[in-house]
C-alpha cells in the first residue's frame, strides 16, 4: 500500500495524516488543488508557500493540481483524471481523504476513482465530530480559521485558533469540525509535523460571500 493523501491544508486532512501514520500506512505524498491564478488552495484560500511549508514539516512531497479560474466541473475532472493517472504511474495504490460524514462527497470520490487503479481511504469517516474535534485539540493539533461563511459564523472568528474556546463559541447548528463548509482551517502544528509553522495574519478580504483571513509565512 502506497498512499497519496488529499491535502486541503486544514485540520481534517492533517489529522488524517496523523491517523494513517499511527496505523502504519505508508503515506508517500500530499495532493492539493491550486487556483493557478491566485496561487492558493481551492476553497481554503491558503497560500501555496504555506502549503509547501506544511509538506516540508510533514516530510512529504507535495503534488499540485493547477486549476484555472473560473473553473468548470469538466475542467476540474479532466485535471483530476490527469493527476490520478500520474499517481498510478508513480506507484500509488490508494488515495486518502479527510471526509467525515457527507455521503454525497464520499460517493463522488469513489465514483471518480472507480477503475483508475487507485482505491479510496477514509480514515476519519463516521467519527462523531464533537469528540473528533476535541481529540484533535487534545492530540496537539493547532490550526487557524482561514475561511468562514459569515452567514453562519461570526465574522470576528476569522483567524481564530481551533481550540476549546472556539468550540464553545460556535453558533448552534455549526458542526464542530465544520464538515458542511461553515469554516475552513489551516493546520500550523501537530503530531503530523516535525516542527510548527511560523505564520502571521495578513489581510482579511471578502469574496463571493466568504471571508478569507490571509496567513503569511515569516
Amino acid at each position: 500500500m502506497k498512499v497519496l493523501l488529499s491535502w486541503s491544508s486544514g485540520k481534517d486532512s492533517a489529522w488524517a495524516l496523523h491517523v494513517l501514520r499511527r496505523d502504519g500506512c505508508d503515506v508517500a505524498g500530499l495532493l492539493t488543488s491550486m487556483n493557478e491564478a491566485a496561487g492558493r488552495v481551492s476553497m481554503h484560500g491558503v497560500r501555496e508557500e504555506v502549503v509547501r511549508a506544511q509538506a516540508a514539516a510533514a516530510g512529504l512531497p507535495l503534488f499540485t493540481i493547477p486549476l484555472p479560474w473560473p473553473c468548470t466541473n469538466g475542467m476540474y475532472e479532466t485535471r483530476l483524471s490527469e493527476a490520478v493517472d500520474q499517481a498510478v504511474r508513480d506507484g500509488f495504490t490508494h488515495v486518502a481523504f479527510g471526509d467525515l460524514f457527507l455521503e454525497d462527497v464520499r460517493k463522488y470520490r469513489e465514483d471518480r476513482l472507480t477503475g483508475t487503479g487507485l482505491r479510496p481511504l477514509f480514515p476519519l469517516w463516521g467519527r462523531p465530530t464533537p469528540a473528533l474535534a476535541r481529540e484533535m485539540i487534545a492530540g496537539g493539533l493547532r490550526a487557524r480559521i482561514a475561511t468562514l461563511d459569515p452567514r453562519v459564523m461570526p465574522r470576528e472568528l476569522i483567524g481564530a485558533e481551533f481550540d476549546e474556546a472556539l468550540l464553545a463559541r460556535l453558533p448552534e447548528g455549526v458542526d464542530p469540525c465544520a464538515e458542511r463548509g461553515e469554516f475552513h482551517t489551516c493546520a500550523t502544528a501537530g503530531p503530523m509535523f516535525d516542527r510548527p509553522l511560523d505564520v502571521t495574519a495578513g489581510e482579511i478580504v471578502e469574496r463571493e460571500g466568504f471571508l478569507y483571513g490571509d496567513l503569511i509565512c515569516r
